[in-house]
């Protein structure tokens, strides 16, 4: 008796690619406004009109030569935090309690680990195409110092999404109501855009919350893209670079392996 062989796990996140999809052609016109308008309304708001007044004080805003080139990166990496959280506290929820997408899937040769790794690929899609049109928007602000610069922000871009996307995608597997999100956007998400250093250093802040912002993804993600977007690349300090990845990096993995097992409890409960 022959033994089929199990298909590889890249083949069987691929065969969930036309599903995600149709998914955004569906549904990419509603979230335009969020994704791609709204960044560079704050952009204009925050770093151009509010910039001029802070610019005029004389505010010591280090590595950044105005208020707008510091602030954008902070608008920046705030922006994929938002993005990645948009997509998998109410979808996760929709595919396992409202539609039950996911367990139509694996009811499939599926495992659990691939209907995982498909959505985090479509959130990583998802952040990609928002904060590139965001970086492009920026162009014109003459914040950029190089390409090297610019391609390693992006990739920073990727890795603070996933790593609010994978530990949140965990939340959203075990929730049994939705106004727990409401929650984690008022009390999480909200206090993190604006105290993790993406509008003022965080060394204004009180010693205790000064600590707080420190221990937060965004703000490794805020430092990392700015870092990479207005130093000199051959200033930049590697080992500072080396700890704010690594502090990002474990998080999106440690936050993967808690989700997989969550959404497989769920399902399988």
């Amino acid at each position: 008796m022959s033994v089929v062989a199990q298909p590889s796990r890249l083949t069987m996140i691929g065969r969930q690619a036309d599903y995600w999809m149709t998914v955004y052609k569906r549904t990419w016109r509603g979230s335009v406004f969020n994704s791609f308008i709204t960044p560079v309304l704050y952009l204009v708001a925050m770093g151009m009109l509010l910039g001029r007044f802070v610019d005029s004080s004389g505010a010591a805003l280090p590595g950044a030569t105005s208020y707008l080139h510091f602030v954008a990166p902070g608008l920046l990496a705030a922006h994929a935090m938002q993005i990645a959280m948009g997509e998998v506290l109410w979808p996760v929820m929709g595919m396992l309690k409202w539609n039950k997408t996911y367990f139509s899937m694996v009811a499939t040769p599926l495992r659990v680990a691939d209907v995982f790794l498909a959505h985090m690929g479509f959130v990583a899609f998802r952040i990609a195409t928002t904060c590139a049109i965001f970086m492009l928007a920026l162009v014109p602000f003459g914040i950029y110092r190089g390409v090297p610069g610019v391609l390693a922000a992006f990739v920073v871009q990727l890795l603070i999404g996933l790593s609010f996307a994978t530990p949140f995608f965990a939340v959203a597997a075990r929730a049994t109501s939705d106004s727990v999100f409401s929650v984690i956007m008022r009390v999480v998400v909200t206090p993190l855009f604006l105290f993790s250093g993406a509008f003022f250093p965080v060394t204004n802040l009180a010693p205790p919350l000064q600590l707080a912002a420190q221990l937060t993804p965004l703000y490794h993600g805020v430092e990392l893209t700015r870092t990479f977007l207005l130093a000199p690349w051959e200033a930049i300090d590697w080992l500072v670079v080396a700890g704010h990845t690594t502090y990002l990096l474990v998080l999106a993995l440690a936050g993967g392996a808690w989700a997989i097992r969550r959404l497989g409890r769920r399902l399988i409960s």
